[in-house]
């Protein structure tokens, strides 16, 4: 059977063959939704809790209208049993359902997808690049897990035309903000970094596990602003997020790093041991 041959939309399982999409669905016309991604090992979502306080804060900002926990958790259970899986990515998705080709909303209710397949290993390290355009700090969607991902989209496929598998991108005011899938960490001169949420980044789960695990584990990290030339200075640099973990990074726009280092070693080890990761 294949992993991935069931997924769970609008209220029940369906096979891949059944399942249907309205071609006026909001989120295929203009982007007009939010999603989660977790990852679910030994059967269970990771930090599932903190993933739906998100969606939760998604449609606030948005205006969109939220599932329940409940019905959260449940449909990531069947959708993952239906397929046979006990280690998975899973995303589940909202959009505002049908609407007109234009930016006015329909007044139908929203669509739910919850989709699972196999979780899938990074490479033990990664190169990244740094894009050429902007995050908006100040944007309506700032630090909204929006399915507005174009500009991720092409950062990304820019990013990997230059051997990467990760691009990283500044805000408006030159400041390092984040990757395109990933919160990004550095080390300068033995210090522990990390762009502030104000910069227009994601409120990453993995990203607020690590800064918690760090206060735990005594390890200083500090939220500071940090200007695009740290990227040219910093001795080591890490990714976080749900499917990577803290995933060290390699190679810097074409400058080696140690990876992983200390610094960052130190951070794999305290957020395995605070989170049972083995």
């Amino acid at each position: 059977m294949n992993p991935s041959q069931f997924i769970w939309l609008n209220g029940r399982l369906q096979s891949l063959e059944e399942a249907r999409l309205s071609p006026l669905d909001h989120g295929l016309l203009v982007g007009d939704g939010v999603f989660e991604t977790l990852v679910a090992r030994g059967g269970r979502p990771f930090a599932a809790r903190e993933h739906y306080a998100r969606l939760q804060r998604s449609c606030d900002v948005t205006g969109l209208h939220c599932i329940s926990e409940e019905v959260f958790e449940e449909s990531m259970r069947e959708v993952m049993a239906a397929n046979g899986l006990v280690d998975a990515r899973v995303r589940v998705t909202l959009t505002s359902g049908d609407g007109p080709l234009g930016s006015d909303r329909g007044a139908g209710r929203g669509t739910v997808l919850v989709v699972a397949t196999p979780l899938k290993p990074w490479p033990p390290t990664e190169n990244v690049q740094l894009a050429p355009w902007t995050r908006n700090s100040r944007g309506a969607l700032a630090g909204v897990k929006s399915v507005s991902y174009g500009e991720n989209v092409r950062a990304l496929m820019y990013a990997k035309e230059r051997g990467c598998g990760e691009a990283l991108v500044v805000n408006e005011s030159n400041q390092l903000c984040e990757g395109t899938g990933s919160n990004v960490f550095v080390v300068l001169e033995g210090r522990l970094l990390t762009p502030p949420l104000s910069s227009g980044c994601l409120a990453g789960i993995t990203r607020q596990l690590v800064l918690e695990a760090c206060v735990k584990e005594g390890i200083v990290c500090l939220e500071e602003d940090l200007p695009a030339v740290v990227l040219e200075e910093c001795e080591e640099a890490f990714l976080t997020s749900s499917t990577r973990d803290v995933h060290p990074i390699a190679g810097l726009n074409g400058r080696s790093l140690k990876a992983p280092g200390p610094v960052t070693l130190a951070v794999q080890q305290a957020f395995a041991r605070q989170y049972g990761l083995g």
